[in-house]
């Protein structure tokens, strides 16, 4: 409790009062939730009070928590951390993009909550390196996105070597027809909790009952896409194709943090290049990127370097960054769940937000028949650049005009302090080797 009061939380937020009580039960537990009102600790808290009566052997984890992406791993665990610590308890990671020798290694000292993606997972485990025997707790974050990426085979994979009675949880802001199998293969009389950030936490027993925040039982299949809830504010920018590239500059240049998302890896480096060069602090996240590269990048957004994130859908989900008080669509999602994800980065935790759609005529009746999927009410405008109604909606000004550089580069390598030009040899021109 103390570490959780030094983090700020003194209250529970509705998805954790209604699935904390049930996952210290011991029960299965199925949970729908927007995107941002602490799926993370409705289930990392409970699970880490299950394990703290006894100790982890090496290699051999008590708690598995399955993400899909490296990024959202390393979100769970920086939140779960501070917990951990308090009740004496180790976490490990097992992500891409780092050397898989140093996670072997932190699972030779004992982990008791192991967090990854489900493919180092597997490897680990086919190196010797990690085994799932000993494992009570497991949760699966984000299942429907696994599906989504294709990962669903490599989850099942490892949820067949978890004991029999371990206990399931799955979480997710949108449960739908792509988990059914999990639910059915390895829930057990599972208790769903589907809750909006906007609905207040139910008593137990109304939960119980079936209530609108809890129904035991459940199919997740029957379960609508996550609210994004009131705190979110919706609108629809109709725009020329001919005049969404100023939009799109002009709004970048507002003031606080920004989350811009496209549809490309090329299309956002190109619109990050872009923005730079106008003068704007931008930087660019997406599948391409190495670990490190993410890693500044990250951080440059989160420190206010770089004010504006250039995404792929690589970011709309478990890319956690306070205060984030506008989200553009600069290309129309295709799905109503990559909407409420994307959306889901502002508003976070009780905040307020705006998300921005950008549509040109071409784009209109797909996005139209996007939204009444996805069940969002937006506020409807056509814009120019540079008009007043864009800068009252989202804060847009013309840039400065004046290029910068690249906020999350690497840092320069060190200057030669001797003073000294290191001589070079010439190279030979048959075996283009330095000649000796």
């Amino acid at each position: 409790m103390q570490a959780l009061r030094r983090a700020g939380l003194n209250s529970a937020f509705p998805i954790q009062a209604a699935a904390i009580p049930d996952i210290l039960a011991g029960r299965d537990v199925l949970g729908r939730a927007a995107t941002g009102s602490g799926k993370t600790l409705a289930f990392g808290l409970p699970m880490l009070v299950r394990l703290t009566r006894a100790a982890s052997a090496p290699r051999r984890p008590r708690g598995v928590i399955l993400a899909p992406t490296r990024e959202l791993a390393l979100q769970i665990e920086r939140a779960l951390d501070e917990p951990a610590l308090a009740l004496g308890l180790r976490l490990g990671t097992a992500v891409g993009g780092v050397p898989i020798k140093r996670q072997a290694e932190r699972l030779t000292r004992g982990v008791d909550v192991l967090i990854g993606t489900p493919g180092r997972l597997a490897d680990l485990i086919a190196q010797g390196a990690a085994a799932l025997d000993d494992v009570r707790v497991v949760a699966v974050d984000e299942a429907d996105h696994m599906a989504q990426l294709g990962f669903l085979d490599q989850v099942t994979v490892l949820l067949d070597r978890l004991p029999a009675d371990a206990q399931h949880l799955l979480f997710s802001a949108t449960l739908d027809d792509a988990v059914d199998t999990l639910v059915r293969r390895y829930l057990t009389d599972p208790v769903t909790h589907a809750v909006d950030t906007a609905v207040p936490a139910a008593p137990r027993a109304a939960r119980e009952s079936g209530s609108a925040t809890g129904a035991s039982g459940a199919s997740p299949a029957a379960d609508a896409p996550a609210a994004t809830g009131p705190a979110i504010a919706h609108h629809l920018l109709h725009i020329r194709k001919a005049d969404k590239r100023a939009v799109v500059t002009e709004i970048a240049a507002r003031e606080g943090r920004t989350l811009l998302f496209v549809r490309t890896q090329y299309g956002a480096d190109k619109l990050a290049r872009r923005l730079r060069e106008s003068g704007i602090g931008a930087v660019v996240l997406h599948g391409g990127k190495a670990q490190n590269q993410r890693t500044r990048t990250l951080a440059a957004f989160a420190d206010g370097t770089a004010p504006v994130l250039v995404a792929t859908d690589v970011a709309a989900r478990g890319i956690h960054v306070d205060d984030i008080s506008l989200v553009v669509h600069v290309d129309p999602p295709a799905d109503p769940k990559d909407y409420l994800h994307r959306a889901g980065r502002t508003a976070r935790a009780g905040d307020t937000g705006t998300v921005v759609t950008l549509v040109t005529d071409d784009e209109r009746a797909e996005f139209d028949a996007l939204v009444r999927r996805a069940g969002v009410t937006m506020t409807e405008s056509r814009i120019r650049p540079g008009t007043r109604e864009l800068t009252a909606l989202t804060g847009a000004r013309q840039p400065s005009g004046r290029p910068i550089p690249d906020p999350a580069a690497p840092p320069p390598a060190p200057a030669n302090t001797t003073g000294r030009t290191q001589p070079q040899r010439p190279f030979s021109r048959r075996s283009n080797r330095p000649s000796r």
